[in-house]
């Protein structure tokens, strides 16, 4: 049923079915690959114990306020970025452009981590990465076609990803061509509850390993003068920031979808604790794991504990290699990844998807194909290469903070500072939630978040400025890392002049969205109905 409004008719919006489902999804997106394999070396390198401090006030002072900001955006203006920004101000529709390029670029790579996870599970049954992981993961598997020794572009393809990385592509559009409900809600639904279980009996084994006890003291005990290093609350802050999915439409997309009355402070508050719950716990499994090797080795904790791709290819390999049931752990650990990666590049694409959707008035199968193919196109074109992995490391270094940080960091100055929407935006939250927000969410989503998102970008200017990315010749570092981060503003702000669908009803008004809700939940009412 659709209802025709100023001659117009609507384009009627999917919806979670029940807040459950939204919550589920949203901490689908947020624990991510990062969760895994990159807090757990933040907080070591960071004062361990100690870390917690910082951690614990970035979340509540910019992450959960900043979450609370998405949700807003998003469930009171009812549509994608793009939608949700040009129904808050015309010319704020290039953010939400913005933001829908991020993800796209971040998409685009994302899905190769998840390709690599895939292999690793069946490589941990054998163990085939042999006496020397690093090796094998730098030699036979990222460069089984050639030897790449340093950063150019090259079309030689390294089958053992690129068949992977074609499955994940395909299982992943499948899901999004099935919608909200029966593809995003029911993959989060399966995936996350599998991802918890599998991560919980690897935190169980590792912490049965001999040498875990040294582990954990590593990773908990605290250094106290690390609290007088303004990195360490840079470090805090940059991660919660990254950890949360804030300021890159993915949070703004999935609160549009919630039912009107629904409580989203509440909502924000079991996402964001329940994320960092799973980051402390994937510190314990990790740090356990890490005390092992170092005992096993005969060296000591720093001297193995890595993060990222180091971490997750390399490292933990080698703890495979070692351990007893080192299988159990490998096929636990490398499968952990690929749900978790799953869940969160679904979200990353549901950006883009409805951000098409809206501007298009087109179909969900259509929008998704159109998006979906091209990305995948690009992906298994570019990366799954010899020297795929150096692309990777730049475009991932430049577009999280050329993209997401600037990107939350305008986003922030344009609706509070420059639109004043800050009260309104207060006054909608408060409307059905159960947490409600006062004068302190003014200070710290208008005050306390840009200035840390300021002092960020202005570092990561600073550092990349001054010396070349990784050590990669300038030219890789112009083209991947500053050109691709200039492009996406350009391409974002000629993307606000494409003319919108006659569908897209861009003066949005609280009328129209009672109507919508009511269509939406008379439909629901015949679905279950028939089903019943």
């Amino acid at each position: 049923m659709t209802t025709a409004t100023n001659g117009k008719t609507p384009v009627r919006r999917e919806t979670f079915s029940s807040r459950r489902l939204f919550i589920l999804s949203a901490i689908g997106s947020a624990v991510g690959l990062g969760n895994i394999w990159r807090f757990p070396y933040v907080a070591y390198e960071n004062g361990g114990g100690a870390f917690l401090i910082p951690y614990l006030a970035a979340l509540l002072t910019a992450g959960i306020p900043l979450l609370f900001f998405d949700y807003a955006v998003g469930h009171k203006f009812r549509g994608s970025a793009p939608l949700a920004f040009r129904r808050l101000a015309r010319p704020a529709e290039a953010l939400g452009w913005w933001q829908v390029l991020v993800c796209f670029v971040i998409a685009v790579y994302y899905a190769v981590i998840i390709a690599w996870s895939s292999m690793y599970t069946i490589f941990s049954v054998t163990k085939a990465w042999g006496e020397d992981p690093e090796a094998f993961f730098m030699g036979d598997f990222l460069q089984r076609a050639g030897a790449a020794t340093e950063a150019s572009v090259s079309l030689d393809f390294v089958p053992g990803i690129l068949i992977p990385l074609i499955i994940v592509w395909i299982v992943t559009i499948g899901i999004m061509i099935a919608g909200v409900s029966k593809g995003i809600a029911r993959a989060n639904a399966i995936f996350l509850p599998l991802l918890v279980v599998m991560f919980v009996i690897l935190v169980v084994q590792s912490l049965f390993l001999p040498g875990a006890v040294d582990g954990l003291n590593a990773f908990f005990t605290p250094s106290w003068e690390a609290l007088g290093d303004p990195s360490v609350w840079a470090a805090a802050y940059g991660h919660i920031f990254f950890s949360l999915s804030v300021g890159f439409g993915i949070m703004v997309t999935y609160s549009s979808y919630l039912k009107r009355k629904t409580d989203l402070t509440g909502s924000g508050l079991v996402v964001g604790f329940a994320n960092s719950a799973f980051e402390i716990l994937a510190g314990i499994g990790v740090f356990a794991a890490i005390g092992f090797m170092a005992q096993a080795a005969g060296t000591t904790v720093a001297d193995q504990a890595t993060g990222g791709i180091g971490l997750a290819f390399i490292a933990f390999p080698a703890i495979v290699s070692e351990a007893p049931a080192g299988q159990l752990i490998g096929v636990l650990f490398f499968g952990s990844l690929v749900f978790a990666g799953v869940t969160s590049l679904i979200s990353i694409l549901e950006v883009i998807v409805a951000a098409v959707q809206d501007k298009l008035g087109a179909g969900r199968t259509f929008s998704t194909l159109i998006v979906s193919i091209p990305m995948a196109i690009i992906s298994i074109v570019l990366f799954p290469t010899t020297t795929g992995l150096y692309v990777l490391d730049t475009v991932d270094g430049f577009v999280n903070q050329f993209g997401i940080v600037a990107g939350a960091l305008v986003a922030v100055i344009v609706v509070v500072w420059i639109y004043r929407k800050l009260p309104s935006l207060r006054e909608h939250v408060n409307r059905y939630s159960s947490f409600k927000l006062g004068g302190v969410w003014f200070i710290l989503a208008g005050v306390i978040a840009p200035v840390v998102l300021a002092y960020m970008l202005v570092t990561e200017i600073i550092a990349k400025s001054t010396e070349s990315y990784s050590g990669y010749p300038l030219w890789f570092n112009a083209i991947f890392g500053w050109g691709m981060s200039v492009a996406l503003i350009v391409f974002a702000i000629l993307m606000s002049f494409v003319p919108w669908s006659a569908k897209s009803k861009l003066n949005f008004d609280p009328e129209y969205d009672a109507i919508r809700d009511a269509e939406n939940a008379e439909a629901d009412s015949y679905t279950k109905g028939g089903q019943r």
